[in-house]
């Protein structure tokens, strides 16, 4: 590169010769010495949740959420302390088709219920996790905004970690610890969801169906599932040009749930309408919940349904932990990549191979 400044026209100049830029890393900080984050024991978690501690309580639930054996005994034991001050809240299940506004929805009903009932407030959004990557992008809470800065609230999301049923695996043990930490409202977001799955109905008292005008005609309110478990159904984006299709899709869904036998709890299903955006209709949809609440409560079955989600899920439990049990089996982990082999080339069938599996692990039991 040819300089001018250094042509002899130009000698009466005096460029200076550049100083060595010095590292953008402080070279210090490799001599300082680093503290080490302090592990919390079983008694401080359980003194930080019941002092309703958020960054304690928020460190408990990724231990819950842990598959490390080592953690999941810690939080196991967290668990069994909290049970106590637990059981003392009305967790309220939604969900809804993607993109039926149960974000938008959470940040205007929880703005709602705080300021009409008072109390506290816990979100646990569960975010569906890819199944090529395995991630999630835990964004759920970028769309309550009002929400997320109130100080009696906490949201917490959640990756579904491919468990099916629209909520994560550990949602339920995370309600235990909310509850300890003094939250007295629990709304439990689901992915999502499709007509079959509804494991979040197994953990709440009232559940939220959010539809949308325009999503199909009564004959998708007769399948089966999901409109089945609802304790109240809403129509979102009841506003604008919408509102007539909006009350139209309502009485659609009035009309299909007369179709279904009457619900154990003896109580009848609404359907309302309402505008998250617009703050429309969230009143009755909330005197709705908690007319339903005291409807159960009177009549004995709130505290039934509870007793049959516990004991749901224990037996949930039992699955996953005999699960877990076969495939870290070391003479099945030894088998299993060969008789995926055979399966593949043809030589063995899909039943076979997992009865041979199946047979090895209960021999391997009994010795």
């Amino acid at each position: 590169m040819e300089h001018p400044e250094n042509n002899e026209a130009y000698k009466g100049l005096v460029v200076n010769a550049g100083i060595e830029q010095p590292s953008s890393v402080n070279p210090y900080l490799k001599n300082r010495p680093r503290r080490k984050k302090r592990e919390l024991s079983v008694s401080d978690y359980v003194e930080g949740i019941v002092k309703g501690d958020v960054t304690v309580l928020s460190q408990a639930v990724t231990l819950v959420e842990s598959v490390k054996p080592e953690h999941q005994a810690v939080a196991q034991e967290v668990i069994e302390k909290c049970l106590p001050y637990s059981g003392n809240s009305v967790r309220v299940g939604i969900s809804g088709v993607p993109g039926a506004g149960k974000s938008t929805s959470i940040d205007v009903f929880g703005l709602h219920v705080l300021e009409e009932h008072g109390g506290k407030l816990a979100v646990l959004a569960i975010d569906p996790s890819s199944e090529r990557s395995k991630g999630s992008i835990l964004g759920d809470k970028t769309r309550m905004e009002k929400l997320s800065v109130h100080p009696k609230s906490f949201i917490r999301p959640s990756p579904s970690a491919g468990s099916l049923g629209g909520v994560a695996r550990k949602t339920r043990e995370t309600i235990v610890l909310c509850e300890a930490a003094g939250f007295d409202k629990i709304f439990v977001e689901t992915v999502g969801v499709g007509q079959s799955e509804t494991a979040v109905h197994s953990m709440v008292d009232f559940f939220l169906l959010i539809q949308l005008a325009g999503t199909g005609d009564e004959l998708q309110g007769i399948k089966r599932g999901i409109m089945e478990m609802a304790d109240g159904i809403v129509i979102n984006k009841a506003d604008g040009d919408n509102l007539e299709r909006a009350r139209l899709a309502a009485t659609q869904f009035r009309n299909a749930l007369h179709l279904f036998p009457a619900p154990e709890s003896g109580w009848t299903p609404q359907v309302l309408t309402y505008s998250g955006f617009y703050n429309l209709g969230v009143k009755e949809v909330w005197d709705m919940v908690y007319k339903y609440i005291d409807f159960v409560k009177d009549n004995g079955y709130f505290e039934y349904r509870r007793n049959e989600q516990s004991k749901y899920w224990m037996y949930e439990t039992i699955n996953e932990q005999l699960r877990d049990s076969f495939y870290h089996n070391s003479q099945i982990e030894a088998m299993l990549t060969g008789k995926e082999n055979q399966v593949l080339q043809g030589n063995l069938t899909s039943f076979v191979a997992a009865k041979n599996l199946l047979d090895t692990y209960f021999a391997e039991l009994k010795k």
